[in-house]
């Protein structure tokens, strides 16, 4: 089938993680600063504008992504310092985002996951979120698409 696509990049999220079953120095806290790439398709443009996806229209997207990965310190569920991160919170040394899987390839699928149900109820039904590139620096990046 054919039709239209869009890409819409929010930029600039600096924050932390660990991978704490990494067998190297990926186990330790490091830190990034994340961005993430958008992609849309619709087979009918919006009327009026032309547009694929209204891009004013994703400030709540961009708000969302800014609370969970802005100045944040991410951690996967299952982390065995859990505990002891939660506390540091609780004492004010840092913000915490508890994911399944804080790596990008888990990162990208849980904001795809997310960010495709937000798309769908906005244009109702009419564009489809199609994929999501999580990239944590210039090097280094994981995309999530539905095939």
């Amino acid at each position: 089938m054919m039709g239209y696509k869009s890409s819409k990049t929010f930029k600039n999220f600096p924050c932390s993680h660990r991978r704490h079953a990494h067998k190297g120095h990926c186990a330790y806290v490091h830190g990034y600063s994340r961005s993430f790439t958008f992609w849309f398709e619709a087979f009918n443009l919006e009327p009026g504008t032309g547009f694929v996806m209204d891009f004013g229209d994703l400030k709540d997207i961009k708000a969302w992504l800014e609370d969970l990965f802005d100045h944040t310190l991410l951690l996967d569920k299952d982390d065995p310092l859990l505990n002891d991160f939660i506390e540091l919170e609780k004492k004010g040394a840092c913000k915490l985002t508890i994911l399944e899987d804080v790596g990008m390839e888990g990162t990208a699928r849980f904001v795809f996951d997310s960010v495709s149900k937000m798309i769908d109820e906005k244009t109702e039904g009419r564009v489809s979120l199609i994929s999501v590139e999580c990239r944590e620096n210039e090097k280094n990046s994981a995309i999530y698409s539905e095939l």
